[in-house]
């Protein structure tokens, strides 16, 4: 799939470069209003970085708290399991899943919070953000992809 994925896109010209996503969308979205056939384009992602956004301040509560629930989702799966697996009660299964989910959770995430040793004490998430959307199409198509853009009411 590689190989087809660069040997298209060795192959194809562009419509435009745009700002934003919703900008390039559009363009597809006005070439597949008009009936083109619109798996002969692509939209490429460039200028790429990566943000991070901080969520906020890790402290051993919000660690614990943290660990604890993600075990006890874990454990009510676990504790599902075991209801459908065994002929062990709902109730039992469901008390046993989520009991030592909770104890693994909030164990697990007090070694790793532990062993980071202050060195990453914030919680975050990253992205990839491109800078530019290029909407890109087949070199045959080109031309009365133009056609229609240019016909086509935007």
């Amino acid at each position: 799939m590689r190989n087809t994925l660069a040997r298209a896109a060795g192959e194809q010209m562009s419509l435009g470069s745009y700002p934003t996503y919703v900008q390039a969308q559009s363009v597809v979205e006005a070439l597949a209003e008009q009936r083109f056939e619109v798996e002969q384009t692509q939209i490429i992602g460039s200028d790429l970085r990566m943000v991070e956004q901080v969520t906020g301040r890790l402290t051993w509560p919000r660690v614990l708290i943290s660990g604890v629930v993600g075990g006890a989702w874990f454990g009510i799966f676990v504790g599902l399991l075991l209801n459908i697996l065994t002929t062990a009660s709902f109730g039992r299964a469901m008390s046993f899943g989520l009991t030592w989910g909770v104890i693994f959770g909030g164990v697990f995430a007090a070694v790793g919070y532990g062993l980071t040793a202050g060195r990453r004490d914030f919680a975050s998430r990253s992205a990839i953000i491109p800078g530019r959307f290029e909407v890109l199409v087949t070199a045959d198509h080109a031309d009365h992809a133009r056609t229609v853009l240019a016909d086509s009411p935007r």
